[in-house]
């Protein structure tokens, strides 16, 4: 590749569904919907108001199978080395990111992900107040996500320091002082203080590395070689598709629908299959189907194409 007289390369975002916590693409309809908004977020957070990127130098495509690849080509950026790319994904999926230092800077994509981090968070711990224990569950997730980290302030919680956290949550000028620096470190006392804020650091929708996490050995390598605009993909028969950055806003007025819009068959000619796994959901088209190993279905053509692709189904002949 040396000797090829490397000039320069786009800078690629490809986000793909597999990798939300709790989503499999066996839900494929669902699946989509959730990488879209992550796409989204991961442009209107970040790229846009932490960086400067101009929509003018974004090429965005669905990728043709679980999700989104965002082109960014601007000639600038061209010549930045893996280190630099590398730097970019860090700041987005929050690699070493100080809370405090966050909350006492200005307005931009983590200041805005972690003040929705404490307000989701406070909203568990009500519910958990309340008696609905399946919070419990989702907050010591929140806490085993974080307990490898270095910087981790609370690798063990016990079921009485959530129920007291818990508690104290519920005084409202307790919530007030959690977004006053002057306070914050001082508002539930020393050791529910850092188990509130390890939740919150730990909380799926603040740390973009786990929910919706954009591929960093796509970003980072300078010569990717990336699925082609029209290209069809063989695991799924759908086409690599571009698309204006103002349709991949899911409450848009007018949002991109991938499993409508990249179609490269016809939906006629029924075929009857059978299905090879479990519980699997899939839309193509108009039309949408759900069943578990050894049901019959009849799919039209897009849908049995994908279907068989993906390794779900095989054709009943005769």
């Amino acid at each position: 590749m040396d000797e090829k007289g490397w000039q320069g390369a786009d800078l690629i975002f490809d986000l793909d569904g597999d990798h939300l916590p709790g989503v499999t693409d066996r839900d494929f309809p669902g699946m989509l919907d959730e990488i879209q908004i992550q796409a989204w977020r991961l442009w209107n957070d970040f790229l846009e108001p932490d960086f400067g990127f101009k929509e003018e130098h974004l090429q965005l495509s669905f990728s043709g199978h679980r999700g989104f690849h965002l082109h960014y080509r601007d000639p600038n950026l061209w010549s930045l080395d893996r280190d630099a790319r590398r730097e970019l994904v860090s700041h987005i999926t929050g690699d070493g990111i100080s809370v405090e230092a966050v909350l006492r800077g200005g307005e931009h994509g983590w200041r805005k992900r972690i003040e929705q981090g404490v307000f989701n968070v406070l909203g568990r711990l009500n519910k958990l107040n309340q008696g609905d224990e399946s919070q419990r569950k989702v907050l010591r997730s929140f806490i085993e996500s974080r307990k490898k980290a270095p910087d981790s302030q609370a690798k063990r919680v016990s079921n009485i320091e959530l129920d007291d956290l818990a508690k104290k949550a519920q005084v409202t000028e307790s919530r007030k002082r959690l977004m006053q620096p002057q306070y914050r470190r001082h508002v539930f006392g020393k050791r529910l203080n850092n188990i509130f804020w390890e939740l919150v650091r730990g909380d799926s929708n603040v740390i973009l590395a786990d929910a919706g996490e954009t591929d960093e050995s796509v970003t980072v390598d300078i010569k990717r070689v990336i699925r082609w605009i029209t290209s069809l993909h063989g695991k799924s028969g759908l086409r690599v598709t571009e698309f204006p950055l103002s349709r991949l806003d899911p409450d848009g007025s007018n949002p991109f629908d991938a499993l409508q819009e990249t179609l490269p068959f016809g939906q006629g000619s029924p075929q009857q299959l059978e299905l090879k796994v479990d519980n699997i959901t899939a839309r193509i088209g108009d039309e949408e189907i759900s069943g578990s190993t050894g049901q019959t279905v009849n799919a039209n053509e897009s849908l049995a194409m994908f279907l068989v692709l993906k390794g779900w189904a095989e054709p009943i002949s005769g």
